[in-house]
């Protein structure tokens, strides 16, 4: 089955969902077109990034808002452990609200903002705290929105660099899919370098998705289910808090949707379970900590039942009944996340729908809108430490 192809739902019931329907199922299709942008611009990318990754001290930030937020999730801890560079990721909404604690430290900084409109005031405000606040600050834009304020900004900055995603990753969607899975390849693609064999294991692995597991996804989006937690460790826990934000999104809140840790989930968060519950498990590729997943699932498949209890995994030889995706031997959580999404994107999509819901704009009031409104950005204080 190809990206072109029509996941088989009836048009009543597609009514409403048919850009976000086609946005999640031209994924690795945009990933292909999103690694092809990164190795025609390595060459200059390679020399920004040689400006400011060899001061000592360096701290590399991802940030972003909402769901561009958890791309700085999945990404530090991946980049962290195979480059051995510090690497954080703190929310736009974080440090707009609080820059004296999260930029406390005037250390040569490089801020990597993600953003799918570029629009949103936070993220224009994040950078311009970072440029008042520190000595010495570069820009990595990865965004979606070659018209945004953030990309037009710095688009002429020598300390920075802007990397736009291909047209078709500015979701014309509300939530963000395209988008997020693109900004997260990109951003892995130009801090560990080009590999066009990785790219074509997992588009390959999306496809498979797409293609075999969507039906059974469907199934599982029973309108009997009034709750969803999502669990990861490593990278995946920011997966889980993206899955668990996209099933609030397209449903407008009607299934309330929970995240944690393997680990964390036992500390309080697993009072959260009943009979109306679904637990989706992402189970780590790494060995140590795949051990510490598949415990919870054991767990949770004996006391809520194995049916309630969806694991995710990229090898079947450890469990039984869980969605093994084919084709990621020996790949990262890192880029096994942006496969992995894809779970959470069709799950939440066909509990939209089911309820009856327009998933392309769930909130036609306008309570919450697709870039975010509302926003009053508060003057900086200046107390003598920022360069303007």
């Amino acid at each position: 089955m190809t990206e072109t192809q029509r996941t088989p739902l009836t048009a009543d019931a597609a009514t409403g969902a048919e850009t976000t329907m086609r946005e999640i199922r031209q994924q690795p299709g945009v990933w292909h077109r999103a690694s092809e942008i990164v190795g025609a611009q390595r060459s200059d990318l390679d020399r920004f990034l040689a400006t400011i990754r060899g001061r000592e001290n360096l701290r590399i930030i991802a940030t972003g808002a909402g769901t561009s937020a958890f791309i700085g999730g999945i990404i530090a801890p991946a980049i962290a452990s195979q480059t051995g560079q510090r690497v954080e990721s703190v929310a736009t909404t974080d440090l707009v609200s609080n820059p004296r604690e999260y930029l406390a430290e005037d250390v040569p900084t490089l801020l990597v903002s993600f953003a799918r409109s570029g629009n949103s005031p936070e993220s224009v405000a994040a950078v311009r705290l970072a440029d008042a606040l520190l000595e010495d600050v570069h820009h990595l834009i990865i965004t979606c929105n070659p018209e945004g304020d953030l990309g037009r900004r710095y688009a002429d900055d020598p300390q920075a660099f802007v990397l736009l995603m291909p047209p078709e990753a500015n979701d014309a969607g509300f939530a963000m899919t395209s988008s997020f899975t693109s900004m997260t390849l990109s951003a892995l693609l130009a801090f560990l370098g080009d590999a066009p064999d990785l790219v074509r294991q997992v588009a390959d692995a999306g496809r498979s998705v797409l293609a075999d597991e969507w039906a059974a996804l469907a199934d599982r989006a029973d309108a009997g289910m009034k709750r969803v937690v999502f669990l990861g460790s490593g990278p995946l826990a920011a997966l889980a808090q993206e899955s668990a934000l996209k099933l609030l999104e397209l449903t407008a809140g009607r299934v309330v949707s929970f995240h944690d840790s393997a680990l964390g989930f036992r500390h309080g968060p697993k009072s959260v379970l009943d009979d109306e519950t679904l637990v989706v498990v992402y189970v780590s590729s790494d060995p140590h900590t795949r051990a510490y997943d598949l415990d919870i699932v054991s767990e949770l498949r004996e006391a809520i039942g194995a049916s309630r209890v969806l694991a995710v995994t990229s090898d079947h030889a450890d469990i039984a009944d869980a969605l093994t995706v084919p084709g990621l031997d020996a790949v990262s959580d890192g880029f096994i996340s942006i496969v992995f999404v894809i779970v959470a994107q069709i799950l939440a999509l066909s509990f939209a729908i089911s309820l009856g819901g327009t998933p392309d704009n769930p909130f036609p009031g306008g309570s919450v809108n697709r870039v975010v409104r509302g926003v009053t950005i508060h003057e900086w204080a200046r107390d003598g430490r920022g360069r303007k």
